[in-house]
């Protein structure tokens, strides 16, 4: 068994992946050698017998080391790709497009962007330009109203801190609470982004926490996706250890009801669950009528969960108690059938709405898989929208595993459709549904690799505008409390 200088004392079964210490020949030996991997330096398991897997389970951990490996390694070049990218976007926005900078550069007159302003945007802002809340929708539904709101502050949530204080200000007229960075004990750096507002117009008792999702040409996060560790926490279950790291997990202590400021942590950001913790008890304690809900999209969507789930592990009724909802967008699983459990459990004792949005053939909710070779499983009220925007209330999204090679040529007949349906939409709806370059050019993508493009956040926010359904909230709700879903 592998050494670890963490004491993981909080956590007695644990599976933790460490691709910097795993050698080329180290991988190969993953799927040829019958040794243990609990033998191996590069795996930190204290059962053995845990990780004697057959080859399938071995092929899945060959997969996320090597994964890990090539990001870890192409993180400062992949950075540098990204940045070109978005600048090159920006620059062609605050010149008016392509056409007028190259008009404006042959008269010397071109304009270059502030990565410090409003106007610069994320690949993801430049993906879905969009700022504006549609209330128009059914917005005495409460559901309706939190999923309009979750779905543009999730969106929000990838750009930079002067773009979230003039979008909630000024286009949606409310209160910035804060844009936060946070710290990551593991990665030792901060690579988790939040915001925090409050509503002033229709429910002014509402509180949002909007966490940031998987940037495009961002390592760490993708080494947050990828890395199928786990810890197996006492009283909760098995979690994916790169989200809860993401969330805030403390090196040596897990999860202590209180951290302590010392030399170590005084200098750097703090981890996001203990600040928007504190932050959140603050603001309640305000206003006794005050909710508050919590969103993300994709990694985001995983953040958005693990909250309450650390919430009820350090039992903070109170603030559960004030919880109004739970809206995730295209986010993957985070946990095993014992977390399961536990969470249901604790979201049914405070009355707490769980829903998780999923778009057609959007491939991030169906990983990890669930299935024998992976514990990882979904829960909750499964929103699922169609290409044609049809709601379904379900609880598990279609093909739940993203049969790539069985469901091949359905998935790519229906990227051809969503490309055709991005010339139809502006037709039938308005400019604002009008798609650019950027997004054309990822649904061309889409014809090969199905499922990629299904991910971005302009088919979520089409959902929550367009989708049409046949069940009322009140259906919603009756369909939960006896566990059971209307097709």
């Amino acid at each position: 068994m592998a050494n670890n200088s963490c004491n993981k004392s909080f956590c007695s079964n644990y599976m933790l992946l460490k691709p910097q210490e795993c050698s080329v020949l180290d991988l190969a030996k993953i799927l040829f050698s019958h040794k243990s991997l609990g033998q191996k330096e590069f795996v930190d398991c204290p059962n053995e017998e845990m990780i004697k897997e057959p080859l399938s389970r071995r092929w899945v951990i060959f997969l996320s080391i090597l994964v890990q490996k090539i990001l870890l390694a192409i993180a400062k070049p992949l950075a540098g790709f990204g940045n070109a990218i978005e600048y090159w976007l920006n620059l062609q926005n605050v010149n008016g497009g392509f056409f007028h900078l190259l008009f404006k550069s042959l008269i010397c007159k071109a304009v270059s962007p502030d990565k410090e302003s409003a106007a610069y945007l994320s690949i993801i802002g430049n993906l879905d330009k969009r700022v504006e809340i549609d209330f128009s929708k059914n917005v005495e539904e409460r559901r309706r109203y939190d999923e309009a709101i979750s779905m543009m502050a999730a969106k929000a949530a990838y750009e930079n801190k002067a773009y979230i204080e003039t979008t909630v200000k000024n286009h949606w007229k409310m209160d910035l609470v804060g844009s936060f960075d946070f710290w990551n004990d593991y990665q030792q750096k901060a690579t988790t982004q939040a915001f925090v507002l409050q509503d002033k117009n229709v429910d002014t008792e509402l509180i949002v926490v909007a966490f940031r999702g998987t940037e495009f040409f961002n390592s760490d996060d993708w080494i947050s996706d990828f890395n199928l560790s786990w810890y197996d926490i006492p009283g909760m279950g098995k979690v994916h250890a790169g989200f809860v790291q993401a969330l805030g997990l403390q090196k040596s202590l897990g999860w202590p009801k209180n951290i302590v400021q010392t030399d170590d942590n005084i200098n750097h950001p703090p981890p996001a669950y203990y600040f928007l913790r504190k932050l959140l008890k603050q603001l309640l304690e305000k206003n006794e009528k005050a909710r508050f809900v919590v969103t993300g999209h994709s990694l985001g969507g995983a953040l958005a969960i693990l909250f309450p789930a650390i919430l009820a592990f350090h039992e903070e009724s109170w603030l559960l108690k004030r919880l109004g909802g739970i809206y995730t967008f295209g986010q993957p699983r985070v946990g095993d059938e014992k977390f399961i459990e536990y969470m249901k459990g604790h979201l049914t004792k405070h009355e707490v709405p769980y829903y998780r949005v999923v778009y057609s053939n959007d491939m991030v909710p169906r990983m990890p898989y669930d299935n024998s070779t992976f514990m990882f499983k979904h829960f909750g009220t499964c929103i699922y929208y169609n290409s044609l925007y049809r709601e379904k209330i379900l609880v598990e999204e279609p093909d739940k595993n993203g049969s790539f090679l069985l469901l091949f040529i359905p998935k790519m007949l229906n990227a051809a459709w969503e490309l055709i349906r991005s010339c139809i939409l502006p037709c039938v709806h308005g400019r604002k549904y009008q798609e650019g370059g950027l997004l054309l050019f990822m649904r061309v993508v889409g014809l090969l690799f199905p499922g990629m493009p299904a991910h971005c956040p302009q088919d979520y926010v089409n959902s929550t505008r367009l989708g049409s359904s046949d069940h009322s909230t009140e259906d919603v709700a009756k369909y939960q409390k006896i566990g059971i879903a209307p097709a």
